[in-house]
């Protein structure tokens, strides 16, 4: 599987978060270099766009993602 295209500008790939969890590498592996349609930033960029990314979603809060998706 492909990086995601969104790298080069990720706050949480580019380690640019507050609170940034002792397990990001394992993250960053699974969301961000695997299949990143179940990470939560990539998953509100695709249907809100980059804009209505909050900066501190996490990838693996895809229950807030559904959320905010929701609510537009």
């Amino acid at each position: 599987m492909p990086d995601c295209t969104c790298l080069p500008r990720c706050p949480f790939f580019n380690d640019r978060m507050a609170g940034m969890p002792t397990m990001a590498h394992q993250l960053k592996e699974k969301f961000c270099q695997g299949d990143n349609s179940d990470c939560a930033r990539f998953m509100v960029f695709s249907a809100l766009g980059s804009e209505k990314v909050p900066a501190t979603l996490f990838p693996n809060q895809t229950d807030q993602a559904k959320k905010l998706i929701a609510a537009g």
